[in-house]
């Protein structure tokens, strides 16, 4: 019996789950080592533990089940480096038979919650960060389309949450800013749609410049990010403060009034639409968790990202002309949503793009911007139509049909190894090593003492502190009154590009408690760690033999170097940490690795026979928690040299499949027939991001079989299939297809389901429709449904997918009942005969 959770507890698939020794052996497996994990999976046995994680002091790594515990010693031995780590007091009780959590068997893993601006004495008061929407509307529509649109909107910011911040953009010819705190009448901030418009214009011509000078430190309530509670309501309010506004604004808006001359396209500016939210987003509410929905219904023809003119004339791109380098607009255009994607990801904020039209839209050119933020994307052929209304109420909904959308955290924990000769554990902070486009801030604040609260904190000498942190260039806000001995936390700032991220650490302060050298050496020694706990941030660990290529999906990397970094990069490489803006439960990336090329692992006896592999991910889930989750997974060495048995057992061809289809899909971006641009990125950025199963489905479609005379069963992908008295239910991903044989459509049309002597075949025909509603209802983008019979229009959609093995060329050899397919395509069977031909010729 197959396996109906082939992911299992941890979320991770690999392609060998065996693995040879060396690079050599590795090469010649063809098929590449990789791993397909899903960080952020839910699943019931996960536990949730309520502290930090403890990390070693070397390599980062999280204590785990596979660490050497010494109970005598109170000593952990790291599995990636073999430091061996000196437990915390809060850990001093551990034993044989008292283990914490983390370190059970069948815990590989766990997951960590962490409180920002914990309050000791009310530790469930912390502060919840609430999600962000900003929708931007296309009015550049017919009138029907437009109402379908304005209905869809109206109903998500019903099934918001209340206190979800909610802005709203429109455009046409020009894009429209509307201040929904200026209740009295409709107020709008109008830019033109022409022009390129940098975020320092936006910020000026909104008026949010002078208010934004200087952010407070922490995060101040109301997600005010250091501005008052004007500056942000005057464009972002709770949902339950503006869905009345917003409604009534809904109802006046009409389609972009700007006349469209005869055989000419309308004005659209999607991009400086897209350019004004994000450039106000990041002045409001830099490094939260905030998402730019956008709802567009033809191309960009006007301003940065046009992909067509407006002559009607003109056809939109095709992939021969992206081949032959024939279209003008596509450069342009791709390099603007790039710098768009940048900007995006240095806010933390997400590009999602609903796209509903019968032509295309711009989907090739945004998808650089959509991937790298992790957003959503949808592409339907009316907003009427139920891909779109289904799929865009699923954005909101609640409950078993939630997305799980994790929104961005302004929060960054910082940890950091140090000596054992100061009172510390596993929560450490210094100086950061900021990645590249980053400066630091550094301010200090008094906040309530923390005795007595579990987390562990670094101590030393206040006044050494502020000459240390000064000695270094870093600017100090020093506190009006002597704090010598008090107990203070120490908040970092970082400021990424234009926007501030805010990073909350920990730092207990004891009056002259470590000395001058001491500090010196921190300086000097340590290797800080920084954790996004925002929407998401995937760091990964590995044995020293393992380097780490890339990953493919929707990430960025974040440059970070390390022992464990591949010289061959592939996707989003030179990392060993990636940030993720968005992410949702069903996410899933692919990692590609390499092996070392050094030859101490060509002696067995000189390695351990096992290798382990860590995957931490931090991220803010829907309820504003602040989380760490800790994936920990180890396989075996193999020595292929002596036999290959070992290894083929350990081969998962569904994951080799999809593996092999997301590398070369991300080599051969434009080698595509049968679809357009817009169609082709909008599958790719669907296939990197889905699970094992269901992209294997994309590339191999399932076909299910239901008959009185058998239980349903997996049918061949073959118009053999088709029989008079069977339904067939084809599932292709992108749409689910319930197929009557023409006996079935038959007895369907007389009523006999109807008939309480034919009860039996009322339930052959709700079996496939009840099958196809699972599917649906765990699928995201909702896909479409297709009821159809046996020589019906709508059975192309079925006969599309089939084996030609009989066409109206050999219609004399098909069994009774079944069909044809009128194609001059060859059959699967002919192709591998010739296949063979040419195998054996060469």
């Amino acid at each position: 019996m197959a396996n109906s959770d082939p992911e299992g507890v941890d979320g991770v698939r690999m392609t060998w789950n065996v693995w040879p020794r060396t690079k050599l052996e590795a090469s010649k497996c063809v098929i590449p080592l990789a791993a397909s994990i899903a960080p952020i999976r839910p699943h019931s046995d996960i536990p949730t533990l309520p502290y930090a994680p403890l990390r070693c002091r070397t390599c980062s790594a999280v204590l785990n089940v596979y660490s050497r515990v010494d109970f005598l010693a109170k000593i952990w031995i790291c599995p990636f480096c073999y430091q061996r780590n000196q437990f915390p007091p809060h850990y001093a009780m551990i034993s044989e038979t008292n283990l914490p959590c983390e370190l059970y068997p069948q815990y590989t893993t766990v997951q960590y919650t962490l409180q920002m601006n914990p309050d000791p004495n009310n530790p469930s008061n912390a502060p919840q960060l609430q999600p962000v929407f900003v929708f931007v509307l296309d009015t550049c529509m017919i009138e029907e389309e437009l109402v379908f649109a304005k209905s869809a909107l109206k109903q998500a910011i019903g099934l918001l949450p209340e206190q979800a911040l909610v802005g709203f953009v429109s455009f046409g010819t020009q894009a429209l800013v509307h201040e929904l705190g200026f209740t009295e009448m409709s107020k709008v901030y109008v830019f033109k749609g022409s022009k390129e418009i940098s975020k320092e214009q936006v910020l000026e011509q909104l008026g949010l410049r002078a208010a934004g000078r200087r952010p407070t430190a922490g995060y101040p309530k109301g997600l005010q990010n250091g501005f008052t509670n004007t500056v942000v309501n005057r464009f972002l309010l709770p949902a339950s403060d503006c869905e009345f506004t917003l409604n009534s604004l809904l109802d006046e808006l009409q389609t972009d009034q700007w006349p469209v001359q005869a055989g000419h396209r309308a004005s659209r500016c999607t991009g400086v639409a897209l350019s004004v939210a994000a450039g106000f987003l990041g002045a409001c509410l830099p490094g939260t968790g905030a998402r730019i929905i956008a709802l567009v219904g033809g191309p960009c023809t006007e301003g940065p990202g046009t992909i067509v003119s407006k002559d009607l004339s003109e056809p939109l791109r095709s992939h021969k002309d992206l081949f032959k380098d024939a279209a003008p607009y596509f450069k342009k255009a791709v390099k603007f949503y790039d710098s768009l994607a940048k900007q995006l990801v240095d806010q933390g904020h997400v590009l999602d793009l609903f796209a509903s039209a019968l032509d295309q839209v711009g989907v090739a050119e945004m998808k650089v911007a959509i991937e790298r933020t992790g957003g959503l994307v949808v592409l339907a052929e009316s907003f009427g139509h139920s891909v779109f209304k289904d799929s865009f109420k699923r954005v909101f909904e609640d409950g078993e049909q939630s997305l799980g959308l994790c929104f961005k955290c302004p929060h960054i924990l910082v940890v950091a190894p140090f000596c054992t000769s100061i009172l510390c554990c596993h929560n450490y902070v210094g100086l950061i090593n900021l990645p590249k486009g980053f400066k630091a801030l550094i301010a200090i604040n008094e906040l309530t003492p923390c005795h007595g609260y579990p987390l562990n904190y670094f101590s030393f000498s206040f006044a050494i502190a502020l000459a240390f942190l000064e000695k270094d260039g870093f600017p100090v806000r020093r506190c009006t009154k002597d704090h010598r001995e008090s107990f203070l936390f120490v908040i970092l700032m970082v400021e990424i590009m234009e926007g501030i991220l805010n990073i909350l650490v920990y730092m207990l302060i004891v009056n002259d408690y470590v000395l001058a050298d001491e500090i010196k050496g921190y300086k000097v020694g340590v290797q800080v760690d920084v954790a996004w706990g925002e929407s998401g941030m995937l760091e990964i660990g590995c044995s020293k033999e393992i380097k780490v290529q890339g990953i493919i999906g929707p990430c960025t990397s974040l440059e970070k170097k390390g022992p464990n970094v591949s010289d061959t990069v592939i996707g989003e490489g030179n990392t060993t940490t990636w940030k993720m803006c968005g992410l949702d439960k069903s996410t899933c990336l692919t990692v590609i690795f390499d092996l070392s090329s050094t030859d101490q692992s060509n002696v067995p006896e000189t390695v351990n026979p096992q290798f382990y592999l860590q995957f931490l991910t931090s991220y803010q889930d829907p309820e504003g928690k602040t989380l760490i989750r800790v994936t920990t997974v180890t396989r075996q060495w193999a020595d292929i040299s002596v036999s290959t048995e070992e290894l083929i057992h350990g081969f998962d061809q569904e994951t080799a499949a999809v593996v092999m289809a997301r590398i070369t899909s991300l080599k051969m971006e434009t080698e595509v027939f049968n679809n357009s641009p817009d169609e082709t990125a909008y599958f790719r950025v669907l296939l990197n991001k889905e699970n094992i199963t269901n992209a294997a489905v994309m590339a191999q479609p399932s076909l299910i079989s239901y008959s009185f005379n058998s239980p349903p069963q997996p049918a061949l992908l073959d118009v053999a299939s088709i029989s008079a008295d069977h339904i067939l239910l084809l599932d292709s991903y992108f749409s689910i297809v319930v197929f009557h044989g023409m006996t079935i459509a038959q007895w369907r049309n007389m009523g006999y389901q109807n008939q309480p002597e034919h009860q039996a075949f009322a339930l052959l025909l709700e079996a496939p429709q009840v099958d196809a509603q699972i599917i649906i209802r765990d699928r995201f983008p909702v896909p479409r449904l297709v009821v159809c019979d046996q020589h019906g229009s709508q059975a192309r959609f079925l006969l599309a997918k089939l084996n030609p093995s009989a066409t109206y060329n050999n219609a004399t050899d098909i069994a009774q009942g079944s069909d044809i397919i009128f194609t001059d395509d060859v059959s699967l069977q002919v192709f591998c005969e010739h296949l063979q031909r040419l195998a054996v010729q060469s």
